[in-house]
């Protein structure tokens, strides 16, 4: 996982012992095969290359497959379109460099004046590997509970799986957490040496049983836009649109900005967060069946992410 030639090899492997003999046209035959998935002699003959030569790719031991070999690979493993842009991406990358810094945790300060002008969308910038770098008051209290966890701990991905608040806190957390750790794994080929990279992939194989399977399935189809339906613990329930952009001149850092149409409950659901009223708790009471005990809405996180409490819209 920490070069390219074992990533490279990674992610052929877990496709090739994804796919089933039937899906390329090959008969199943009967009783159960040895190996789970296609056999490297049957992805060598549909790509048209020697059964060497494949192994030699899945072992790292072949880095520099020819565009053409690439494209061959995505059709025989039938890889989707991000797929088989990520399979480009492993192959030209350069080999990463061992004992790389730590990922930076700094922003422009036009980033930061971005988020208080989306107030009150909720929105907030992630690192490359979802770390949560800062928010505004709206976009802090979305992730009902992660202000309870130390500055440094707060990641995404970590709080879908690991936080008690996240499962009940996204209506559709199962088809929401695959997308989470497809990211993630895009992110491998560029940042799988740096520290917080094995360290948090460690911790979540390790804690988590369903993040270890979605790891091991290598997809990449992350998505960068859509629509996320909450239960949230002090608003109730709303649906939020929301895009991810990716911020130019970063270390892979991106802004998640959520939106709702004004004048609708989901958006007024927006303005409560972005105000942060502790009375809600008692003004919203039976609105959700939910009680989550790690949820604390007396915290200020306008202390912690640099923000000055404003009316909503100030600037």
């Amino acid at each position: 996982m920490t070069n390219r030639g074992s990533e490279l090899g990674t992610f052929l492997r877990a496709h090739r012992t994804a796919m089933r003999p039937e899906d390329v046209g090959l008969p199943g035959g009967t009783g159960v095969r040895r190996t789970p998935g296609l056999r490297r002699e049957e992805v060598a003959t549909l790509a048209g290359v020697s059964v060497d030569y494949y192994t030699r790719l899945e072992r790292g031991k072949e880095t520099r497959p020819s565009p053409s070999v690439v494209d061959a690979l995505a059709g025989a493993l039938r890889l989707s379109r991000d797929e088989h842009r990520h399979l480009r991406e492993l192959v030209s990358r350069r080999p990463a460099q061992p004992g790389r810094a730590e990922l930076s945790r700094c922003m422009r300060p036009g980033v930061r004046h971005l988020l208080e002008a989306l107030r009150p969308n909720p929105a907030y910038v992630v690192g490359p590997i979802n770390d949560l770098l800062a928010a505004n008051p709206s976009g802090l209290r979305l992730l009902a509970g992660i202000d309870s966890w130390p500055v440094r701990q707060r990641n995404i991905i970590r709080y879908v799986f690991l936080h008690p608040t996240a499962r009940h806190l996204y209506e559709d957390w199962d088809q929401m957490a695959p997308g989470v750790v497809a990211h993630l794994r895009a992110m491998a080929g560029e940042f799988a040496h740096t520290p917080e990279f094995v360290h948090l992939v460690g911790e979540l194989t390790v804690k988590s049983n369903e993040f270890a399977s979605l790891w091991e399935r290598y997809e990449v189809d992350a998505h960068t836009n859509g629509l996320k339906r909450f239960r949230h613990p002090t608003v109730g329930r709303l649906t939020l649109g929301y895009e991810a952009m990716s911020l130019n001149g970063t270390d892979g850092q991106r802004l998640i900005a959520y939106y709702a149409t004004p004048n609708t409950p989901d958006y007024d659901a927006t303005v409560l967060l972005d105000m942060g009223d502790p009375a809600l708790d008692d003004q919203l009471a039976g609105r959700d069946e939910w009680a989550f005990s790690q949820y604390q809405p007396d915290a200020d996180p306008s202390r912690e992410s640099g923000f000055r409490r404003q009316p909503p819209g100030a600037f």
